[in-house]
């Protein structure tokens, strides 16, 4: 997994594509909140959103 993100880090510094970073920082929160609140009361609400 550190190997990933040194090679994700090291193609947007070499290729100057910093403006993928925070695309990347959101679809991890999102995905992150996708498993943390399966099986909760939560669920419901979040699906909505997509």
């Amino acid at each position: 997994m550190l190997d990933l993100l040194k090679d994700l880090w090291g193609f947007m510094k070499e290729r100057k594509k910093f403006w993928l970073a925070p695309i990347i920082i959101v679809m991890l929160l999102l995905g992150t909140l996708i498993v943390l609140s399966q099986g909760s009361a939560i669920a419901p609400f979040i699906y909505t959103l997509f």
